[in-house]
């Protein structure tokens, strides 16, 4: 019988729940398994649109042993390709980022040219080979997605849709003018963690009132070791109390995630009252990304395995123009507040990994507020077992 005392529409497990085992944390099988079957099957993250903003630039990036050459062809579109030439398979393009003057892809080893749309223009041998057709080995191509200024690729047709890749609806942040803010800021971080050891803490707050004090003050409802109004089975008895510690959003006469919680940017026009009084908004999407919308910036975190036991973080922060050009931005208040939360962060997700080892700890166990670690574990199973 459920407990008279819990609230209806409790957010909480109410049963016993096992966590995944401890070796999927560490063992490198189960580590490349991920990255066959989750990370080059999903949606991933790459970067923003204004990297690759000219005609003829390239950006290349790495997942696992993918890598990947992102190119803006002459007509504006973006395109993404394996960074392999169809000759036998030398690494294209060397840096990290560029520009391809003469309008074509050429590898470095044998000089075999593509245009910007992975067609093989030409080899240099003398002759070919009977059977040999040009148009037979074209670039391998990958699915790129431009949403709002952030850019996507996809290794794999069994991607699914790209709007069921988010936690909530792709007009949630429709109000922030994502596709025209800046990058004003960029901080990597990398993580001596397993990737779902990140994404765990992140879906919890248990942690917060001991290894986020300044954000839980900032925070209210953090400081109880709550996400949601509705995390607390006793959540009615306070129902019309609009105590920010009750209803979530930051705590009275703040605005933003800031180290004072004022405002450091100029504000966003257009905000619901809603959004406004909360000063943050989440839009979360597993394996590689979180996007952060405050009223005055937004943050876009970018998660890459580097290893069973590494993560790297990308963390940039957006800005309007009008923001960017104001001598009085208050850039550190924003990333020095931020960075301490992300520093703690790292901290106890190292600690977590370092003691996943010891021999009889085969799994861990669940508690009631973590429910969204627990549909980020049915997920990545689903992952795992799909076709």
């Amino acid at each position: 019988m459920l407990d008279p005392t819990i609230a209806p529409d409790y957010n909480g497990l109410t049963e016993l729940t096992p966590s995944l085992t401890a070796d999927s944390y560490f063992d490198p099988h189960h580590y490349d398994r991920e990255l066959k079957r989750i990370w080059y099957r999903n949606w991933l993250y790459v970067g923003r649109s204004s990297e690759v903003r000219e005609r003829r630039a390239f950006r290349t990036f790495e997942v696992g042993d993918q890598r990947i050459l992102l190119v803006r062809d002459d007509g504006g579109v973006l395109r993404g390709f394996h960074n392999t030439c169809r000759h036998r398979g030398a690494l294209l393009c060397r840096e990290s980022e560029g520009s391809l003057r003469s309008g074509t892809i050429v590898c470095p080893y044998h000089a075999w040219a593509y245009n910007l749309r992975g067609e093989l223009l030409r080899t240099t041998s003398k002759m070919e080979p009977e059977g040999f057709d040009i148009a037979d080995y074209p670039l391998y191509q990958l699915k790129v997605l431009e949403w709002n200024g952030f850019v996507f690729v996809a290794l794999t047709d069994k991607a699914p849709a790209f709007e069921r890749m988010f936690d909530v609806p792709l007009n949630r942040l429709d109000a922030w003018p994502l596709a025209h803010l800046s990058v004003g800021h960029v901080l990597v971080k990398t993580i001596e963690c397993n990737w779902k050891i990140f994404w765990e803490n992140f879906n919890e707050c248990l942690h917060c009132p001991g290894v986020h004090p300044k954000l839980s003050s900032l925070v209210p409802i953090y400081g109880r070791g709550l996400m949601d109004e509705r995390d607390d089975p006793q959540w009615k008895v306070h129902e019309s109390d609009a105590d920010p510690k009750y209803k979530g959003g930051v705590r009275e006469g703040a605005a933003t995630w800031s180290s004072d919680g004022q405002l450091s940017a100029a504000p966003f026009q257009g905000l619901s009252q809603e959004d406004r009084k909360v000063g943050y908004v989440f839009m979360t999407g597993w394996p590689s990304i979180y996007i952060v919308a405050h009223p005055d910036y937004v943050r876009a975190v970018r998660l890459r395995p580097l290893g069973p036991e590494r993560t790297e973080l990308r963390v940039e922060y957006l800005f309007s123009e009008q923001s960017l050009a104001r001598p009085d931005l208050g850039l550190d208040r924003i990333v020095d507040f931020t960075n301490l939360v992300m520093s703690e962060d790292a901290q106890i997700c190292e600690l977590n990994q370092r003691g996943l080892r010891a021999a009889p700890h085969v799994r861990g166990v669940l508690m009631p507020e973590e429910y969204v670690i627990r549909q980020f574990h049915q997920w990545v199973s689903s992952e795992l077992a799909r076709a």
